[in-house]
């Protein structure tokens, strides 16, 4: 039989640098979680990913033993690290923090097509340009 799910929790953590300290550590608890077991396998599984930070399900089941799902990184978080900017724009109407090709979109679609909504390559490689445009980031040829 199947084991019951009591409880979901999302995080967004630094990839390959999990730390027992808040905001993880007492998300974790609450939940009956040893963070100490959490974050080295967490640090193992994310290892390639280092320096991007990394979106988490983890579920925990009724005995408090967990599984946790790994998501690709945030869409601003990768429009930011390819158009080297650490931020977007606060008035993305009138001034533009950067600028990211449309192939450069066209590879964030492809590597968040598992997480996007959409049925096909284009409607992804649109959701990136829109994000990037409300960032205040250019998409250019």
């Amino acid at each position: 039989m199947a084991k019951k799910i009591t409880k979901k929790i999302k995080l967004q953590i630094q990839a390959a640098k999990a730390t027992p300290a808040p905001p993880l550590g007492p998300a974790l608890g609450q939940a009956g979680i040893n963070i100490g077991d959490f974050v080295t396998k967490f640090n193992a599984a994310t290892q390639k990913m280092a320096g991007d930070k990394v979106g988490v399900v983890v579920h925990v089941y009724e005995d408090r033993t967990y599984d946790f799902f790994i998501k690709t990184p945030p869409v601003s978080g990768l429009i930011f690290k390819a158009a080297g900017v650490e931020k977007g724009s606060g008035k993305n109407k009138t001034t533009k923090a950067g600028k990211i090709t449309k192939a450069q979109a066209q590879e964030i679609a492809e590597k968040k097509m598992t997480d996007l909504n959409a049925k096909d390559m284009e409607g992804a490689i649109r959701i990136v340009e829109g994000s990037a445009r409300s960032a205040g980031i250019e998409v250019t040829k």
